[in-house]
């Protein structure tokens, strides 16, 4: 029994871990790339969204893992994009009623939630296939990696192109400011220099093992 119970919580373990780093959405797979450029142009922005995310990513995953012997194949999809719009949907709504100012930044990224592959692939290949745990690990795995992508964009933007974070000045009034990495170019540049980061540290890890 312990024997069985270790086994599974080293594999909700795994399921996590490899969200954050293995098969980061962003920096390996690639994946929920609009969000990723267009509103990471601060580090509140890029936080805000990928919280936003993770709220849909983790209810939805319960809900389909729930339902997953109830839905039939023919209609999954319909269902899994029901299931997300209505998080979505509830996630607009918060964020309009407690927190307008991060609303009108986001705009209309967050109705695009809906049609994060990232979300849907998540569901049509982890959650309508396992367990509640494992599938509430997956998708916060996933949604942390997320997360934490869309937070190091917005802040290295953040800091050449206003000189703050998360709204604190940095530099004195003699520095100037990266204009170009709060435009959409600046997003691409950013994204370009982590994925480069990011692959070279991969490479060296794996040929030092």
């Amino acid at each position: 029994m312990n024997t069985k119970l270790e086994i599974q919580d080293g594999a909700a373990a795994q399921e996590f871990i490899k969200g954050l780093w293995k098969e980061n959405p962003v920096f390996v797979a690639v994946l929920g790339m609009c969000p990723a450029l267009a509103v990471t142009n601060s580090g509140i922005n890029g936080l805000a969204m990928g919280l936003a995310t993770t709220f849909v990513l983790i209810s939805s995953s319960v809900l389909v893992s729930l339902l997953r012997n109830a839905i039939p194949k023919q209609v999954r999809i319909t269902a899994y994009i029901v299931i997300i719009a209505t998080f979505v949907t509830v996630i607009d709504f918060l964020l309009a009623a407690f927190f307008p100012d991060i609303h009108k930044e986001l705009g209309a990224f967050i109705a695009l939630i809906v049609v994060n592959c990232l979300i849907l692939g998540r569901q049509e290949s982890f959650a309508s296939k396992n367990s509640v745990g494992l599938a509430v690990m997956d998708a916060a795995g996933m949604s942390f990696g997320f997360t934490f992508a869309l937070l190091c964009i917005g802040l290295i933007r953040e800091v050449l192109g206003s000189g703050s974070i998360f709204g604190f000045g940095l530099f004195g009034e003699g520095f100037e400011p990266w204009i170009v990495m709060i435009l959409p170019p600046g997003g691409f540049f950013a994204l370009g220099f982590l994925l480069l980061g990011f692959n070279w540290y991969a490479q060296r890890k794996k040929a030092m093992a």
